[in-house]
């Protein structure tokens, strides 16, 4: 992937987990940063790009949805299926890149979609058996493999 196109993927990414507070503004306004310097290019994400941590909490809400339309990416709104299967997607590329731990991401997931969302329910599943790990006949290494390879699962479905 080039370095545009993963600067877009991340730019994308914070979007989806700074609507479910994975993220601080100023976390979107670094990933805009980080578009700027990989070479996309647009008003929107100049201004974004130019806020400063005071004043992200503030304008990163006004300039988020604008920025991502002008570089052709989504704005998922607040709560949608579509955003929130964004949002397991990003959360699985961040374990996948070692910023999450595999108990992290199957928690983080099972707290925010529960067992509802068909696209995650499996990590939701293995969330429970983190829980009763001590009670039944598998091993941490293997839940941790499971969630693994659940999380590349995720990061090969279309979106």
């Amino acid at each position: 992937m080039s370095s545009v196109a993963s600067a877009a993927r991340k730019l994308q990414d914070h979007a989806v987990l700074w609507s479910l507070r994975e993220v601080s503004a100023a976390d979107v306004v670094s990933a805009a940063c980080d578009a700027l310097v990989a070479g996309l290019d647009s008003p929107a994400l100049q201004t974004l790009a130019a806020c400063t941590r005071a004043e992200a909490d503030y304008d990163v809400p006004d300039l988020l949805p604008s920025a991502l339309d002008e570089l052709g990416l989504v704005f998922y709104p607040v709560g949608s299926i579509a955003g929130r299967e964004a949002a397991a997607r990003a959360l699985a590329r961040r374990m996948l890149a070692g910023e999450l731990t595999p108990p992290d991401l199957a928690f983080r997931v099972h707290n925010r979609f529960g067992h509802e969302l068909p696209l995650t329910r499996r990590l939701a599943e293995l969330d429970d058996e983190y829980r009763i790990l001590e009670y039944g006949d598998r091993t941490l290494a293997h839940i941790d493999a499971d969630v693994t390879a659940e999380a590349m699962r995720l990061t090969r479905a279309p979106a």
